[in-house]
């Protein structure tokens, strides 16, 4: 199994991690954006490091996106990149109507949650799957014994609970006359703090706890998951946080989870990993 983290910062090429995901301005939600002019150089930078690259294409495309999306996956398919991250069914499309060989990767968050789309999406070329961060571990468990696609699981980290191409802040803050040119905002809702991104893409909520499933990492490990993913979203101590993932086994897992809880001032929790989703008709 091997371990992604979202790729913040060009000089942590060359930390534990075994890959990374990146996004591409104006084509990509929450992940950090890098100009396209710029991917063949980090593209290059991995392959130097010996780490896997993979690009997300995971916004809403609109009309007047779509040249650009060719120029951007006609450009990745020159490159050495594992995989291409997709929310949009245009992505799909374009890929197979250019006939391109780079995989793609079916991402689209919260639907990501049977094996039998899954199936489905890696006839079309999606031969891994972002798995949805509202599952259980026995649910991903379930689902990486019968699908045929490579599992990409959320395992660290912010999670993203809510987008929108709206800019709900900045529109808050323009309602009331109140000046704040930031991207980076906090809510606070009956006690708990969930950081708020609002920038032209519109708004991504995160989570207020980080998820810390290191010991859960081992169990995802020995059923034979592909790659797990950590979110460096806001999280100054990553390199030494991805070391103890990358270093963990069933003796000093336990207490690995407990000194990065400990870095983290107890702000985690472990998400979604023991607690069903149930859905009630009123």
């Amino acid at each position: 199994m091997k371990l992604l983290e979202s790729l913040y910062n060009l000089d942590n090429i060359n930390d534990a991690a075994d890959g990374y995901i990146i996004g591409i301005e104006d084509l990509s939600i929450n992940f950090k954006n890098y100009p396209l002019s710029e991917l063949k150089e980090i593209s290059l930078l991995c392959q130097k490091n010996n780490k896997e690259l993979f690009v997300s294409l995971n916004k809403n495309m609109h009309n007047q996106d779509l040249a650009y999306l060719k120029e951007a996956l006609l450009l990745i398919d020159t490159l050495d990149i594992k995989g291409v991250l997709y929310y949009d069914v245009a992505v799909v499309n374009l890929h197979n109507t250019l006939k391109l060989k780079t995989p793609l990767v079916w991402a689209q968050e919260h639907f990501t949650t049977n094996y039998q789309t899954m199936d489905f999406w890696y006839q079309y070329g999606a031969k891994y799957s972002f798995v949805s961060a509202e599952l259980t571990l026995d649910e991903v468990l379930t689902i990486n014994s019968k699908t045929k696609a490579n599992l990409i699981v959320p395992i660290f980290g912010y999670l993203p609970m809510f987008a929108s191409k709206r800019n709900l802040v900045k529109n808050y803050l323009k309602t009331f006359k109140i000046k704040d040119d930031s991207t980076l905002n906090y809510m606070e809702k009956e006690g708990k703090i969930y950081p708020v991104i609002d920038n032209k893409d519109g708004v991504v909520v995160y989570s207020s706890h980080i998820l810390n499933g290191l010991r859960e990492m081992l169990i995802l490990k020995e059923a034979g998951v592909s790659y797990v993913y950590l979110n460096t979203f806001l999280i100054d101590d990553m390199r030494e946080i991805i070391k103890l993932y990358q270093d963990a086994n069933k003796t000093n897992a336990l207490s690995f989870e407990k000194c990065i809880d400990e870095m983290l001032e107890g702000n985690t929790d472990k998400g979604f990993l023991y607690k069903e989703t149930v859905y009630k008709v009123k």
